[in-house]
Order: C-alpha cells, then sequence, then structure tokens
C-alpha cells in the first residue's frame, strides 16, 4: 500500500509550521518498520500552487490513500476533517499574496466532499494514545481546505479508489514562547505519534475501506 502525505511550508510569518515538522519526521523513519510505503511531500502555502501541486502528485504517484496534514492555530486537539467545502475564503493572503474572498474553487464542482478516511478507527486509535483527538465538520477555507477538495475533485476526475482525507494539528509546545499565554499546542513528538497512528489504522483497514461517498449534492 502506497499512502501519500502531505505538509505545508511555514505561513501568517511562523518560522516553522508543525505540519510540515511532523512530515518531514514520517519521511525520516526506516521504511521496513511501516505497514505500508509512505511518499512525504511539503506544499506551498499558496491556493493555486498547492492545487496544482495536489494534483499532479495523485495522477503521478496514483497512491493508495492521500493523507494531508496541516496546522489549525486554534485547535486544541488533532482534527480529523470530515468535509472539504468548495470555497476559497480568507481575511489573510496565501504566501504568493492572493486574498481569496468568497471564491469558489472549482465553480462546475459539488458544494462539498465527504473524507473517505476511516476517521472513527483514526479517533478511537489516537484517544487510545491518551492523545486529544476530535472530529471537526470542515476544514476550514485557507490553503488546507483547498488541497483538501482538491484532491478528493481529482481523484473523482480519475475514478480512482484512493481514500482521502485531511488531518489538522494545533501549535507545536515547542512554539510555545511566541505565543499568548494559555494558548494549546501539543508536542511535536506527540503528533508525530499521532499521524503515525493514523497512517497505521489505514494500512491495517486497507482491503476494507468501503466505496468513497459521493460528492455532496449541488
Amino acid at each position: 500500500m502506497t499512502i501519500l502525505v502531505t505538509g505545508f511550508e511555514p505561513f501568517d510569518g511562523r518560522d516553522v509550521n508543525p505540519s510540515q515538522a511532523i512530515v518531514e519526521a514520517l519521511a525520516q523513519r526506516a521504511p521496513e518498520t511501516r505497514r505500508a510505503r509512505i511518499v512525504t511531500e511539503i506544499l506551498p502555502c499558496e491556493f493555486r500552487a498547492a492545487g496544482d501541486r495536489i494534483r499532479t502528485l495523485i495522477r503521478e504517484l496514483r497512491p493508495d490513500a492521500v493523507v494531508s496534514v496541516g496546522l489549525a492555530a486554534s485547535a486544541a486537539a488533532i482534527r480529523l476533517e470530515r468535509f472539504a467545502l468548495n470555497l476559497n475564503d480568507s481575511a489573510r493572503p496565501d504566501n504568493g499574496g492572493d486574498l481569496a474572498t468568497g471564491r469558489p474553487i472549482d465553480p462546475d464542482g459539488p458544494i462539498g466532499y465527504w473524507s473517505t478516511l476511516p476517521l472513527a478507527e483514526m479517533l478511537g486509535a489516537v484517544k487510545a494514545r491518551d492523545i486529544p483527538a476530535i472530529i471537526s465538520n470542515h476544514a476550514g477555507a485557507y490553503v488546507c481546505n483547498h488541497v483538501f477538495y482538491t484532491a478528493r475533485r481529482e481523484i473523482e476526475r480519475l475514478g480512482a479508489d484512493i481514500a482521502c482525507g485531511f488531518v489538522h494539528v494545533p501549535l507545536m509546545t515547542e512554539q510555545a514562547a511566541s505565543l499568548p499565554a494559555g494558548g494549546a499546542t501539543l508536542p511535536l513528538a506527540t503528533m508525530i505519534e499521532a499521524v503515525e497512528c493514523c497512517l497505521d489504522v489505514l494500512a491495517g483497514v486497507s482491503a476494507s475501506v468501503p466505496a468513497a461517498e459521493p460528492a455532496v449534492a449541488r
């Protein structure tokens, strides 16, 4: 089984993006210790460039699953995202200066897509490690959601049986010195463990993952 795992470069003036640190750590793990082949990529935090790159990766790799990881600075737990919206909408520009306001990702696409990852099983496995985790109803409307939606849209276009979804992570405890007092964080090692746990669940259920749910009606 091949799983494509993506993170993002830093954005919003931060020096480090936890999703990048997580994905780079996963890339260093010995392949023989894994239940699946993991292919990693750090995406630009830009709507167009990130969307173009995730489409290319899916077409070229034809992985069995896609798990994208991104930062939700307001999160207090690992967030397994349930839904991708056909919407780019943000109060801040992306790293390329694109300020998207109320703009559909694909004018011809459906309103949204469900995650096709085994979210309940992943949630149970992560919480069993005493790591705070929740299922969140949607991934926002910034570049994270753009990548999630674009990936699901590309998979639908290809007619491929590829599980796909998104995981949001909070800021790292290692970044706490630069945060307001009381801001929620998790240690990097804990977040790496959580994502590894999700990948293990995905690899373990790969033979029995149901067919992808249809797109939400327009």
